[in-house]
């Protein structure tokens, strides 16, 4: 009790709290619309004011799954970007799927550093529901770009996504983005 008292005092009412003082709140979510895959993640779909990785092999259906979320989002009034690392995405595939590609924001980033940069500021801006990354692969630092074939950028990537997960992160969570 002393501990949470100086807590308290050291860094204001509230910065430590039991978790049964409180009312839950459901987390809000986005169907990724599939009933199975929304009945499975538990809460309806993905979760807002997070950051969600897909993961699998290759042609998969990693990017698939994230065109039915934005098309999911888009009936319900989202305003969707799509940062297209790959320079795949396939317009008349995503109508197909159901989103409405006139409405979509796409940026197709020359490199890892400025894909992550518009996704930040897209978040900061609060005028966006849904930032879908395609894909972090995809992502190659300016310094791997700018080098010679065969030259080692050993952990530049990941430092750049490291990096970048600290900085977007709360900003997410604050913009109550997906």
């Amino acid at each position: 009790a002393a501990a949470l008292g100086q807590i308290e005092r050291q860094f204001g009412k509230g910065a430590v709290m039991r978790m049964g003082d409180h009312e839950r709140q459901g987390i809000p979510a986005i169907s990724t619309g599939s009933l199975g895959l929304d009945i499975a993640l538990g809460i309806g779909g993905l979760p807002k004011g997070r950051i969600v990785e897909i993961y699998g092999p290759e042609s998969s259906g990693k990017t698939t799954l994230t065109l039915s979320v934005i098309a999911e989002a888009q009936k319900n009034g989202a305003t969707c970007a799509f940062v297209d690392a790959e320079h795949a995405l396939d317009p008349e595939y995503a109508g197909k799927l159901g989103v409405n590609v006139d409405d979509l924001l796409v940026s197709q980033p020359d490199t890892g550093e400025q894909a992550l940069e518009i996704t930040d500021m897209l978040v900061r801006s609060n005028a966006v529901d849904v930032i879908i990354v395609d894909s972090v692969a995809a992502l190659v630092p300016k310094a791997e770009i700018e080098g010679e074939m065969g030259d080692m950028h050993v952990g530049l990537q990941a430092r750049l996504m490291s990096q970048a997960l600290r900085k977007i992160t709360g900003n997410i969570k604050n913009a109550n983005c997906l």
